[in-house]
């Protein structure tokens, strides 16, 4: 994804409203969202000044943003340069996908021993609903909020606080990785029959093969991310 080279080109900000939240966490979660939605993208400059008018907020506000985000894993301040919106190295990319490979079959895991029958029901309505979009679009943007919404049934069902947490960061870190992998053609509607695949094993509450599946799932979605990187690297 070619980044733009100004704020006002790529992101159709509003300034932060002066709501219950304190204002740092409002601007945090802005600009994280910008991130994650794609219209700020991986390695486009963060310009603290550029931030301040468009959020209307000091710039003591936006560097406590800027720092909470690049805990997160989401920016990268470079010296010298200041802030970027982080791009995954190859090496970063390995181990996070077999990060969240070991987390998410854990998480299914948790599903399958913890779900109401209700929950179960809902996780292949979810499927079905991803179905739907990837057969009406190819707007990457579209699908990764339709197969969001089978992670917040499974989350929902695996009542972890703590494996919520991580699934959130690990997530947010792997956006663009899941949407490269998601822009191959003929990969979304692969992802639907994975997916099937792990919900027909949870609703037999089948664990160890409903985990197994979902390890699957992750290492075939990041062959092509993972291709993708490469290729950048070689280029």
């Amino acid at each position: 994804m070619m980044a733009t080279n100004s704020l006002s080109d790529a992101w159709a900000s509003e300034p932060v409203g002066r709501v219950a939240a304190p204002l740092r966490e409002q601007v945090t979660d802005s600009i994280r969202q910008a991130i994650l939605d794609f219209s700020l993208q991986p390695g486009q400059r963060l310009v603290e000044r550029e931030l301040m008018e468009r959020l209307e907020v000091s710039r003591t506000t936006i560097r406590e943003a800027i720092r909470e985000l690049s805990a997160e894993g989401l920016v990268t301040v470079v010296p010298q340069k200041g802030a970027i919106v982080t791009a995954p190295s190859l090496e970063d990319a390995v181990d996070l996908y077999e990060v969240r490979a070991s987390l998410e079959s854990l998480v299914v895991q948790r599903f399958v021993e913890r779900a109401t029958d209700d929950q179960v029901v809902r996780l292949a309505g979810a499927v079905d609903y991803l179905e739907s979009v990837t057969t009406a679009t190819t707007a990457i943007r579209e699908v990764l909020r339709a197969k969001d919404r089978f992670y917040v049934v499974l989350i929902e069902g695996a009542r972890s606080a703590a494996l919520q947490q991580l699934l959130e960061s690990i997530q947010a870190r792997v956006q663009v990785l899941r949407a490269t992998s998601l822009s191959e053609s003929g990969r979304p509607l692969e992802v639907v029959r994975e997916l099937r695949a792990i919900v027909d094993a949870v609703a037999r509450r089948d664990a160890p093969a409903a985990s197994a599946l979902c390890a699957i799932h992750i290492r075939s979605a990041s062959v092509t991310a993972l291709a993708h990187l490469r290729a950048e690297q070689q280029a």
